[in-house]
């Protein structure tokens, strides 16, 4: 069975490129598809999981988390029971013993007894506004500024529930195998040197 996980900066292109390498690959997939599972299980929209477990309250949570998850009765209540579905449904997809990729969720650190292949994906952040605002669907009229702000905002989060669950930081080129940076890079035209690096470190030839 072979893992990868990719964590990205936000606007940084990550959750393309585990699409394509995906694809590519023949490899299952899971992004969205972690929420969703959420969603079914504890019976809660989609929007209402997202949007809880990227707030700013993770703020307020104290790092002794991250030792044991018997400290839960610490956090925000709807957090933590959203918190730990997710690590149930990652860790399950872990042990269906299927290739696959997973982007984010902290998915390199729950499933770290599994030796995944760990990538994070990087970028400037005028690449990434601009990748944010080719993507962004007509009603959202952020301006550069408010998006820039929401982009650090999201990026907060990501490295604080880091902080929470591990004693490793988000970001930190040590903790991953591959760093990848698109500032210059057109996604689908580093798809294959990706994954020449991918099939020598499962080759072992590394």
């Amino acid at each position: 069975m072979k893992i990868i996980t990719i964590s990205r900066e936000f606007g940084s292109g990550g959750r393309e490129l585990g699409k394509r390498l995906s694809d590519e690959m023949k490899f299952d997939y899971y992004d969205r598809e972690i929420i969703e599972a959420v969603s079914k299980n504890t019976g809660m929209k989609e929007e209402y999981i997202l949007k809880t477990l990227e707030n700013h309250g993770w703020r307020n949570i104290p790092l002794t988390f991250r030792h044991s998850f018997a400290g839960a009765a610490s956090m925000q209540h709807t957090q933590t029971s959203f918190l730990l579905e997710q690590k149930r449904i990652i860790e399950g997809i872990a042990k269906l013993g299927k290739d696959c990729i997973i982007v984010g969720r902290n998915a390199d650190v729950l499933l770290r007894d599994y030796h995944p292949l760990n990538l994070f994906v990087c970028a400037d952040m005028q690449a990434r506004i601009n990748r944010c605002m080719e993507r962004a669907p007509e009603s959202e009229n952020l301006s550069v500024r408010e998006l820039e702000r929401r982009i650090k905002n999201i990026d907060r989060v990501r490295a604080r529930i880091r902080d929470i669950l591990s004693d490793s930081r988000w970001g930190d080129p040590h903790n991953y195998h591959l760093t990848l940076n698109t500032t210059e890079w057109d996604i689908e035209k580093m798809v294959p040197a990706v994954v020449s690096c991918i099939n020598c470190w499962f080759g072992g030839d590394r």
